[in-house]
């Protein structure tokens, strides 16, 4: 079942069309990565689910029905500009934030001494806001973002000026709200932390859907036939038949490595019983596209062609 659903959604402001006619579907308890450039369209989607603004048309569905206010207690919003109040002590402002999602004041305070416990923060308590690092008041941030348990949280660049321990601390209780039901969706420019942690993925350009869908699908719907494999250097290859061209080698420690593509009549098996004639076959892997390299190709077809019909 899909806990949002946005359909045909269109906003404008002034001259500038941010979104046009999107349409896509979240599924309950999946880690949804929504790409794009600057200037996309991804913040007035965020925004417009937060329902801080609304769509000139089209429709967006939580749990199967029209959102509305009563829907904002089921979600949580870690935004890239952080909020907090600087000069307000640590813990006073925690409570407080957590008074407004609807938490009692005993329910509050067990609920941030566990997170707060578990963040190893819980000596900055009485400090200011002020004091803290930015990494600290990160996970602060965060804390307030999930102490309400929501259905469904909304991430945007929410590894912005972590460190690599408190990367991998966020990425881990991300993993850990998905395992428990919490669907998440991460606004990020990180293409490798989309790869680790999406199962699904939408890229907008230019207030335009140009490419959704499940992770691992589209990769293998852009691979290009490329192989990694590494042999034991019995013999040197001499040449491979045409239907192969080898984009890389290098040998090292009676090993040799070759990066192939195989060209259209050809194919792996045909690749692999080839070389197993020139020594041991250590590894064979198929080398599927980053998604970085997707997200940039895409983005600069979708450009180029836009250009062609609107010269």
């Amino acid at each position: 079942m899909n806990i949002i659903e946005v359909q045909n959604v269109t906003k404008k402001y002034s001259n500038h069309l941010a979104l046009d006619n999107v349409s896509l579907s979240i599924r309950k308890g999946i880690v949804y990565g929504l790409l794009g450039p600057n200037g996309a369209g991804k913040t007035t989607l965020i925004r417009i689910l937060n329902q801080i603004t609304a769509p000139d048309s089209g429709t967006v569905l939580f749990n199967g029905n029209p959102l509305s206010r009563k829907d904002i207690e089921k979600i949580g919003y870690l935004p890239e500009e952080r909020g907090l109040y600087k000069k307000m002590k640590v813990g006073e402002e925690a409570l407080y934030l957590a008074r407004l999602k609807g938490l009692s004041k005993d329910e509050a305070m067990e609920r941030l001494k566990y997170w707060f416990i578990k963040f190893e923060i819980q000596n900055w308590w009485n400090k200011k806001v002020e004091e803290l690092s930015k990494g600290m008041q990160q996970k602060l941030q965060f804390i307030i973002t999930v102490v309400h348990r929501p259905d469904f949280l909304i991430m945007d660049e929410p590894f912005s000026g972590l460190d690599p321990i408190n990367t991998n601390l966020i990425r881990q209780e991300l993993m850990e709200l998905k395992r428990q039901g919490t669907t998440i969706i991460i606004s990020t420019h990180n293409m490798a932390s989309v790869e680790e942690i999406c199962d699904e993925i939408c890229l907008i350009n230019k207030s335009h859907k140009i490419l959704d869908g499940n992770l691992m699908e589209i990769k293998q719907q852009f691979k290009e036939n490329i192989f990694s494999l590494t042999l034991s250097a019995e013999r040197e290859i001499p040449v491979f038949p045409e239907a192969f061209s080898v984009l890389e080698t290098s040998t090292s420690a009676n090993q040799c490595h070759y990066v192939v593509k195989v060209h259209e009549g050809g194919n792996s098996n045909q690749l692999l019983k080839f070389v197993m004639d020139y020594g041991n076959v250590l590894e064979f892997n198929e080398i599927l596209p980053s998604m970085n390299d997707i997200f940039i190709q895409q983005v600069e077809k979708y450009n180029s062609e836009s250009k062609i019909q609107n010269p």
